[in-house]
């Protein structure tokens, strides 16, 4: 990329961001869906300065296995400790873990980058958790060992609730849901918490994100053989249901729904409707009715006519400016051309460059 490279810099010039690394990705064999979600996450600062400090403090582990994220953090160091600011890097070693450890990963086919995303995401989550509770066992074994040495006993009841461990990816990423569910003949909500890491959204043709997420919230009636078991009246009842945020996450990741099955068909097919997504973005259906307020920083695109093949890129804003990152190539792009990839007005286009997964980060201080 060394031609591509010295464009990069020559398009940036004197603005080019000091100590910032702009570095394309080997494909290893449709492996876009991974390269284009690798590109997005080294420019999620809080995440790429919390996976780096990870590393540098677990890397003097001998007996330590890899693990998914001590390759994706060796990676991160990797491209960070470049002394060119432009160029390519193989992320063979992430590459070959993923492959071993999630054999849906193994072959050459078109993946799903939402798939991949979902599983990256609670493996790092189950990996800093599995850690964080060998961390205090040991150190309660120590501590136990201690107080019986000296003659007491640890005096913790069995029956203490044990608090949800809040990681890292936890603080950027995740956010909680309230889905209220209000039975039609005794008025009673029944409001249960979920804590989500995206969100997975219907589309419609020429609609916009403000518009599928007023839909994602918008109350639905049970009736017939969707009815619930209501506690109160002791049977099935009709009853309304609404899904509200109620703590945003400082990352907001929208995942649209893209690839629908048609029972007609018999198969999948993909929506290439045209959905706007600002990049400023209010979001409305919170439980407080306050809006937070988030900025789009990211979007992963599928190019392609269907769902089981096609490519993947990536769209990153970073220190003002948008990228466009194809696997080995990365180009300096207009804001403006952000919404050539919105989809298509009409059914049938020769555009398939499509919005798929979007990356919003929250402008208010109180979700960090």
């Amino acid at each position: 990329m060394g031609a591509a490279g010295s464009k990069l810099e020559k398009a940036l010039g004197d603005q080019f961001p000091e100590g910032e690394r702009y570095f394309g990705l080997e494909n290893f064999g449709n492996t876009c869906y991974c390269n284009s979600f690798l590109h997005l996450f080294f420019f999620i600062v809080p995440f790429r300065e919390q996976l780096l400090e990870y590393y540098a403090s677990h890397k003097n582990g001998a007996d330590a296995e890899d693990n998914l994220l001590t390759c994706l953090a060796d990676l991160f160091t990797l491209i960070n400790s470049q002394k060119k600011k432009t160029g390519v890097v193989a992320p063979k070693r992430f590459v070959q873990r993923l492959k071993k450890q999630n054999e849906l990963f193994r072959s050459y086919m078109h993946q799903d980058a939402h798939g991949f995303l979902n599983f990256l995401l609670n493996e790092l989550v189950d990996i800093l958790e599995k850690e964080a509770q060998a961390a205090k066992n040991e150190a309660e074994t120590s501590s136990s060992s201690e107080k019986t040495a000296n003659g007491s006993k640890n005096p913790q009841a069995n029956g203490v609730k044990k608090e949800p461990l809040v990681t890292w990816v936890h603080k950027n990423f995740q956010g909680i849901l309230t889905n209220e569910t209000r039975c039609l003949r005794c008025e009673t909500v029944m409001a249960r918490d979920e804590a989500f890491l995206d969100l997975s959204l219907d589309i419609e043709q020429n609609s916009s994100i403000t518009s599928c997420l007023k839909n994602f919230s918008s109350t639905k009636t049970l009736n017939a053989e969707d009815k619930f078991f209501c506690d109160k009246c002791c049977s099935l009842q009709g009853a309304q249901k609404r899904m509200k945020i109620k703590k945003p996450p400082h990352i907001l990741v929208i995942h649209l729904k893209r690839f629908k099955y048609i029972e007609q068909l018999g198969r999948y097919k993909k929506l290439s409707y045209c959905v706007v997504f600002p990049v400023e973005l209010k979001l409305s259906n919170t439980v407080e009715d306050a809006d937070s307020e988030y900025s789009l920083f990211a979007v992963v695109v599928h190019v392609g006519s269907g769902p089981n093949h096609g490519h993947y890129v990536s769209l990153v804003k970073s220190h003002n400016h948008w990228l466009f990152f194809d696997d080995e190539n990365v180009e300096m792009i207009d804001e403006s051309a952000v919404q050539t990839f919105f989809g298509s007005a009409q059914e049938y286009s020769s555009n398939t460059d499509h919005g798929y997964i979007l990356f919003y980060e929250s402008l208010g201080a109180n979700n960090n």
